[in-house]
Order: structure tokens, then C-alpha cells, then sequence
């Protein structure tokens, strides 16, 4: 009964939304929802869910697919997916709540609060010189993936199952370029930002976000790694596909000590109120409680440009700005946002702040033989961008 009454409700929505925006929104929005679905199907997609969002109303949104093929689950509203490096967006907005009280300072050196970070080889200068504002814009010069080594066999975890094993590695990681020069995405970097939270106020960093996040802005379904079991209904398998071979790699998997990382797990409606405190729709007290807005758009600014050479693409401080000319209406649009990637779950969300518009993409299929640029997450992403999104602006 409940998901019959959610469907009756999100068809509502979208019947609203024809009346404010008329009939080019709605064209343009059923035109992409299909080539959405064309691009599921031709890459094998098990399952998957695109919206589009309006001052926190749903204007469109599309589910496809199954959730579970054992099981023919089919997505819905109710599906948990793993948002991957979305969980970053938390974390750095946790670490910006601490200098918003006055118990962390961007230019504190990372040692500060992880002096196991001192072995680390860095043929730049002093590792007293890396500073939590350099974890932050991905400027610190550390590599990009967790493990330099391994994870390929059925026995390795994972990720580090606890940061005894990340602290274990510093001597054998070496720092690849001059901090602050230029932006470089890196992992540790993250994880390392969670690890400081942790050390700083005495939580876990799954208890941290949960507790002054999440809990504040009633994202009640979302948790991090294994998922609880009265929520095991709704969670989603992710599928490795090759060729006409579809494999299952499992309901849950524990990202350890890079839990802050990319650890999140939750559905569409739960990111809904996540992108609603980003454009500040809502319970304005609430928000500031979370993170002051000033400080939310702060972290907007753009300040070094990333190794993308398909998009007009600048990291702020823990998000990605994008700046998209579109030849709808020959504006150029500035989204802000993050993408994630973790086992076979893929996921984008961005907002458009002037316009108060958001978009959020999920997937949990990754098809061998799809080039990056043609996968599924990519695709839509510039469709959204050049078609839809700009209808929302004017």
C-alpha cells in the first residue's frame, strides 16, 4: 500500500509540474527519460533511477529495471543504492562543521591529528606542509586509489578494514607531486579527512555523519556498509555484465576505514533531502544547524581545474563545478555536484543553484566494453545538462 501510495503521489507531482512549466519541460523531459532508457537497455542495465528536481518538488523521474534479478525486484522509490563517492560531499561538509565551531582550522597540517602520516616519502618538502584544506580540493599529493597494490583476488577486502592497515602503508606511499599545485583526486585523501573527524570528536565517522547529519535532515533510511536488516527488502544487488554474462556481486560490502570515503547507502528520497539542504528548500533552521550557508557556498568556489578534458570542470572545496554552455538557450550553466563509483554501482547528483534544480542519477550494473565517455552515468549527465536542465533557469 505504502509504494502504491508513493507512485499516486510522485504522478501527482509530475502533473503539477507540467502546469508551472509547461509543455517544453515536459517534452524535453520525456524525450531524454527515453533516450535514458535506450541507453539502459542497450548496455544491459539491470537496474537503475533518474530524477529531476525543482525547488524540492519532483518534476520527472524515471525507474528502471530490477533491483534484485533472483528475486525480479523491480526499483522503485523504496530502492537503497550505494552512493560511492557522493558519501565524500558528507564528510567534507562534517569536517566544515568543525571549523565552523572552532575545533578544526583548514590550514591545520594533517599531522596534527595523524602524525603515522609523518612516514610518508615526500621528496617536496615537509609533510608538516599538507594541510586538511589540501585533503579537501584533492590538492595533497597523495595517490588516487586506497590499496596501491592487490584486490584482486576473492580473499583481498575490499577496502582496508581499519586504519591500523592505512597507517600501515604510509611508509610505502610517497607524495606525487607539490601540494597545492594542482588537483589530483585521491581517496586516501578523503579518507584520511574521516580519520580526522574521528580523532577530533571521539565518534566513528558512520556515528559522526549519522548523528549530525543525517539524523537532522531525516535521511532515516540511509547507513553506511552493511545494510540493517529491516531495510534488506529494499536494497539493491549490483551486477558486473560481459557480454550476455550478468554476474551478482552482492547485497553489501564493508568499505572499512574508508567508510567516509565512499560508504553510503540510501534511497532516491534520502538524496532528495541530501540536494534540498544544498539549495537550502526547506526547514532554513535545520540547515543552518547542519552547515551555515555561507560556508555551503563557499565551498562552491571554484579553485583548481581537474584532468577532465571533456567538461569545463573545477573542484571547490569537496564538490565539483561544472560550467556547461548549453545550445538550448546559449547560456552557460554552472552545476555543482559529485559522481560515484564503487563494485558496479555508478551515481551522479548535481544542482544548479540559481535556478534551485537538481538532478540525481543511479545505477547498479557496469558493462565491460563501455567507454567512459558513452557509460550510461556520462551520457545522461551531458543530456540533463544540455536539454533539461537549462529549461529550469530561465
Amino acid at each position: 500500500m505504502k509504494k502504491v501510495l508513493s507512485a499516486l503521489l510522485a504522478m501527482l507531482m509530475v502533473s503539477a509540474a507540467a502546469t508551472v512549466h509547461g509543455a517544453d519541460f515536459n517534452a524535453a523531459w520525456g524525450e531524454a527519460a527515453e533516450r535514458y532508457k535506450e541507453r539502459a537497455d542497450q548496455q544491459g542495465v539491470v537496474g537503475s533511477s533518474l530524477y529531476i528536481l525543482q525547488n524540492g518538488e519532483i518534476l520527472g523521474h524515471e525507474h528502471y529495471g530490477f533491483a534484485d534479478l533472483d528475486t525480479q525486484r523491480p526499483v522503485d522509490a523504496d530502492t537503497i543504492f550505494h552512493w560511492a563517492s557522493i558519501t565524500k560531499t558528507l564528510t567534507v561538509v562534517a569536517a566544515m562543521q568543525l571549523v565552523e565551531r572552532g575545533l578544526l582550522s583548514l590550514d591545520d597540517p594533517v599531522v596534527r591529528y595523524l602524525p603515522e602520516v609523518r612516514k610518508v616519502h615526500n621528496s617536496y618538502g615537509s609533510m608538516d606542509e599538507i594541510t586538511l584544506r589540501h585533503l579537501i580540493t584533492h590538492t595533497s599529493g597523495f595517490r588516487g586509489s586506497t590499496f596501491p597494490w592487490g584486490g584482486s583476488e576473492d580473499w583481498h577486502p575490499h577496502e582496508p578494514t581499519d586504519w591500523a592497515q592505512v597507517a600501515a602503508m604510509m611508509p610505502y606511499t610517497e607524495i606525487e607531486f607539490e601540494p597545492g599545485s594542482r588537483f589530483s583526486y585521491s581517496n586516501p585523501g578523503l579518507s584520511m579527512l574521516g580519520r580526522v573527524v574521528e580523532e577530533v570528536t571521539g565518534d566513528s565517522i558512520e556515528t559522526y555523519l549519522t548523528k549530525n547529519i543525517l539524523m537532522p535532515l531525516g535521511m532515516t533510511r540511509s547507513y553506511f556498509d552493511v545494510t540493517p536488516y529491516y531495510l534488506l527488502a529494499d536494497r539493491s544487488n549490483n551486477y558486473a555484465r560481459t557480454d550476455d554474462q550478468v554476474t551478482a556481486q552482492g547485497l553489501d560490502f564493508d568499505t572499512g576505514a574508508t567508510v567516509g570515503n565512499g560508504g553510503l547507502n540510501g534511497p532516491v528520497s534520502d538524496m532528495v533531502k541530501w540536494l534540498n539542504f544544498w539549495i537550502g528548500v526547506g526547514d532554513e533552521g535545520t540547515y543552518d544547524f547542519v552547515l551555515s550557508r555561507d560556508t555551503l557556498e563557499q565551498m562552491w568556489r571554484p579553485i583548481y581545474p581537474t584532468s577532465d578534458p571533456t567538461v569545463d570542470e573545477q573542484m571547490g572545496m569537496g564538490f565539483f563545478v561544472i560550467d556547461h554552455a548549453s545550445s538550448y538557450d546559449g547560456q552557460t550553466h554552472r552545476y555543482i555536484g559529485h559522481t560515484g563509483s564503487q563494485k558496479s554501482f555508478t551515481a551522479f547528483v548535481y544542482v544548479e543553484p540559481k535556478s534551485k534544480a537538481a538532478a540525481i542519477f543511479t545505477n547498479n550494473t557496469t558493462t565491460k566494453g563501455v567507454s567512459r565517455e558513452d557509460s550510461i552515468l556520462r551520457a545522461t549527465r551531458k543530456d540533463l545538462f544540455e536539454t533539461v536542465l537549462p529549461l529550469l533557469g530561465r
